[in-house]
């Protein structure tokens, strides 16, 4: 028997539960050793869910699992610590990082980044990886250039490179990579294809969830999901050969329409002369410039879309809007025709603003259900600060169900999956009808279907009424068709 052909993973018949959900049922799936998998399917088919059944955090109530990789590992080598097992020879990056302050005692919060006296208690990506940012294996990540900023100040792309980074560097027999591509921009999901690569050739197993549209070309077959059962196997030529992606919709159903129309005739109306002013931004932490001469006027019902490379600053160019970098103060902008730091709150500007990003996402921890985190939004709190009105719950399990995920309304935000997680918050920023609205990489994590809805809804959203949209996005194919102004930015300046 080759190598090639021994058994590396198997999971027999297995049910997986999570609290009173079935997330894989009556499952079989064997892996190969030199098999490298995809794992592809609709938002909540179960993907995440069985990278997490692989590393050992889902409770697993049917069938067995087998590990092969750790069986003949044992075989092999001598093991003096008796609490090492299988899990010591797997690494997941998955949705979520991490990251903890340098006494290991308490987790970020969103606003911290932007925040210098609060973000030096993070420690640097150098720290973080234990001084091995330079090594050799992580040169195609490009990670020696932030080897001294701290965790915090990362960028999504970053810090998607920084985990990803991290899994690498334990040698894994097996890396399971939870969306890899997801929030890095042109050149480095080009660089990354050529990292799996690399990491397949090394001998390392590569189990991905990914989209059909992003499979590198070291995987070798594709394994389809629905509703927690396989939908399908195929080698990958197989698979890009019988894959057609799904097709945009042409329009929104009449029964959208007429939900558009209840949620937002109540829209408050405004008049402003101008919504952003900014003249000449800079900001800088310590030696590092963020942004260099930034000159940008939004004017009422523009839209706009904010292109640049990871790491460019168009994070930190929005956290000047949205109220939570205290260096708007150093700076002359005008937010809905005030000038910043006239005596208005950080409250009265998020009240005039719809906002969303994945750091948003990656720091919204909250007990509460779906319905309410989306009525969150009325008093723009990260959680479930102050309990909604009845009408106001009623808005938001509306804007669920026009986003396709009303069925979700009384779950909680923390047991859905994460495309899901990412339609709320979406319904979040919408509605109290806002003047403005920011969506930074809203479609991350969506699947064609929900992406190809959102972008429906907005466009539908963009008729009705008078709204000014700013939309961030690394696929400009995304952008919704009223965007017609574009702002791109590099190291911080305008290009």
């Amino acid at each position: 028997m080759s190598s090639h052909s021994l058994p590396f993973l198997l999971m027999d018949h297995i049910t997986v539960r999570n609290q009173q959900h079935t997330l894989l049922r009556e499952f079989t799936w064997q892996v190969n050793t030199g098999e490298h998998w995809a794992i592809v399917g609709r938002s909540g088919a179960g993907k995440s869910s069985l990278l997490h059944t692989i590393i050992g955090k889902n409770n697993v109530i049917g069938g067995s699992i087998r590990h092969y990789f750790y069986e003949r590992y044992r075989e092999t080598h001598q093991i003096s610590d008796p609490y090492f097992n299988y899990r010591r020879l797997l690494a997941l990056v998955g949705h979520h990082n991490d990251f903890r302050n340098k006494s290991n005692m308490a987790d970020f919060y969103y606003q911290q980044r932007f925040n210098s006296m609060d973000s030096s208690d993070a420690p640097t990506v150098d720290e973080y990886l234990e001084n091995r940012a330079n090594d050799p294996l992580l040169t195609p990540l490009n990670i020696g250039v932030l080897h001294d900023k701290e965790l915090i100040k990362l960028s999504n792309g970053e810090t998607r490179r920084v985990m990803i980074a991290r899994a690498l560097l334990q040698h894994p027999s097996l890396l399971l990579l939870d969306n890899p591509f997801m929030g890095l921009d042109v050149h480095a999901r080009q660089t990354f294809h050529s990292i799996v690569d690399h990491v397949a050739a090394s001998g390392t197993t590569v189990i991905l969830v990914t989209t059909p549209q992003e499979i590198p070309f070291a995987i070798t077959h594709v394994l389809e999901l629905e509703e927690g059962r396989i939908a399908g196997k195929w080698t990958r030529t197989e698979y890009l050969s019988q894959y057609h992606p799904e097709a945009p919709e042409a329009a929104v159903s009449a029964m959208d329409a007429e939900l558009v129309a209840r949620l937002t005739k109540d829209a408050p109306a405004y008049s402003f002369g101008s919504i952003v002013q900014m003249e000449q931004i800079r900001v800088k932490y310590g030696e590092n410039t963020v942004l260099d001469g930034i000159d940008w006027i939004v004017l009422p019902n523009e839209k706009w879309a904010l292109l640049g490379p990871n790491g460019s600053g168009k994070s930190t160019l929005l956290s000047l809007i949205t109220a939570d970098n205290p260096q708007s103060y150093a700076n002359r902008i005008h937010l809905f025709g005030r000038k910043r730091g006239s005596g208005e709150s950080i409250w009265d500007i998020k009240r005039k603003i719809g906002f969303v990003s994945p750091e948003l996402h990656q720091y919204f921890q909250s007990n509460a259900t779906c319905v309410q985190v989306a009525a969150s939004g009325f008093y723009d709190t990260i959680g479930y600060m102050k309990p909604a009105t009845a009408e106001q719950l009623d808005t938001a399990g509306g804007w669920l169900q026009l986003l396709e995920c009303g069925a979700y309304t009384g779950e909680l935000f923390k047991n859905v999956p994460a495309g899901i997680q990412r339609l709320t918050l979406l319904a979040r920023a919408l509605v109290k009808n806002p003047p403005l609205l920011i969506f930074d990489e809203p479609t991350q994590g969506l699947d064609d279907h929900q992406r190809n809805h959102f972008k429906s809804v907005i466009e539908m959203l963009c008729r009705r009424m008078e709204v000014t949209m700013i939309y961030v996005t690394h696929y400009e194919e995304e952008l919704p068709a009223p965007v017609n102004r574009y702002l791109r930015i590099r190291n911080g300046k305008m290009i």
